[in-house]
């Protein structure tokens, strides 16, 4: 084992808070044990502009005092505290190409790095996996996504800052909802997994939370069910409603609806009009009202890191240099029962790339889970198959 090794560090897929803490611990840790750390811009595209020599190796190391700021400010440590990436992140998906393949391989060897820390998600660790083989890399993977969908690790990096910035933006939804005795309807990232929008939902005080494992598509009940339960709060005096719904849920026809939310605010009123006009004095009034959906998008990206995303950056970090340092190569670094761990890739890819290839999500809420028992007991409405009338009376 030597003593002095050379670690590169790179970010890939969509950004979120707290990449840059991961990379401000590696790089201060590295610093105090003689290491050097070179920072690969734009994912692994970086390997290929190295590969053609339109980037200069030494101009990628690291240095640990991070980014100077000028004034008496001078040294400040900001890393910690930035969203984004400064290495930069792209999600170009798998290269295809074997022609790119082999300069990205070669730019790696030309790194001549003793190992690689990837930071990444489910699909970053898919396509950094089949490439490490490939050169015969020594990797260790971080992993970060505001879904928190990774498998084997109860948290990812930026699920705790996203899930902050959605909490906030419903706590301030909320009072204009009020205002304007409106039905809020919220649409939240979550493509495959419906964490963000369970956790911020009952967090944020919603009345409804809509994710793809209880509500893969919209129905004609789960629209019934929504109304029925914004009656039943119209006539307990409450005339404006705060609905989640995850990005993830599909359209009535099961179509992919990138404004899922206007679909279901215009559903809803439409649905709740032709209730009013049955004659139940249940339904009376649900013809006065008011829907406006809210896409958050990529503001849920964005946001200085929470300090829970800043610690869990940090341990991250230093516990992939101690698995190098051990020489303890292809692994994940996982949080498990409020502790740092990690596990072999070998073992876990098998299962990763078989919910790519089936197209399920590899870590999805359990619908049977202390989060959706907890939000049903609060009496949140989650859709037909967790209906329960007695928890709205």
């Amino acid at each position: 084992m030597t003593n002095k090794k050379r670690i590169g560090i790179l970010t890939s897929g969509g950004d979120c808070p707290g990449l840059n803490a991961i990379i401000r611990a590696v790089v201060k840790y590295s610093y105090l044990k003689g290491w050097e750390v070179f920072g690969i811009p734009r994912g692994t595209d970086g390997f290929l502009d190295i590969s053609k020599g339109d980037l200069l190796i030494e101009d990628l190391k690291l240095q640990p005092h991070g980014y100077d700021v000028p004034g008496v400010l001078q040294g400040l440590d900001i890393l910690q505290f930035m969203s984004g990436s400064v290495l930069g992140s792209l999600s170009r998906g798998n290269p295809a190409d074997d022609h790119i393949t082999e300069h990205i391989l070669k730019g790696y060897n030309l790194l001549e790095l003793d190992a690689l820390i990837a930071i990444g998600g489910d699909g970053s660790l898919d396509i950094i996996y089949d490439l490490a083989k490939k050169g015969n890399w020594n990797l260790v993977v971080i992993p970060k996504t505001i879904d928190n969908d990774v498998a084997f690790t109860e948290r990812s990096v930026g699920f705790d800052t996203a899930s902050n910035t959605v909490t906030q933006a419903l706590y301030d939804l909320t009072f204009t909802a009020a205002s304007h005795e409106r039905i809020m309807v919220v649409q939240v990232m979550g493509r495959d997994a419906g964490h963000l929008a369970l956790h911020s939902g009952i967090a944020g005080g919603s009345d409804c939370i809509l994710i793809p494992e209880l509500t893969p598509k919209l129905t004609e009940k789960t629209i019934d069910g929504i109304c029925k339960y914004i009656a039943k709060l119209r006539k307990d005096r409450r005339k404006f409603a705060l609905i989640v719904v995850a990005e993830g849920v599909h359209g009535l026809n099961n179509q992919k609806d990138p404004y899922i939310g206007e679909t279901l605010a215009n559903l809803i009123r439409e649905y709740s009009h032709r209730l009013c006009s049955s004659d139940n004095t249940d339904y009376e009034g649900l013809d006065q009202i008011d829907t406006r959906a809210t896409v958050l998008g990529h503001l849920q990206r964005c946001g200085v890191p929470s300090s829970f995303d800043r610690i869990l950056a940090t341990v991250f970090g230093i516990k992939a240099l101690h698995l190098i340092e051990e020489e303890r190569y292809n692994r994940l670094v996982i949080w498990q029962n409020g502790a740092v761990e990690s596990k072999s890739l070998e073992q876990i890819m098998p299962m990763i790339k078989w919910c790519h290839q089936e197209n399920t999500c590899p870590a999805p809420v359990d619908p049977e889970g202390f989060m959706v028992r907890t939000a049903l007991s609060l009496g949140i409405y989650l859709g037909e198959s967790h209906f329960h009338p007695d928890h709205h009376q």
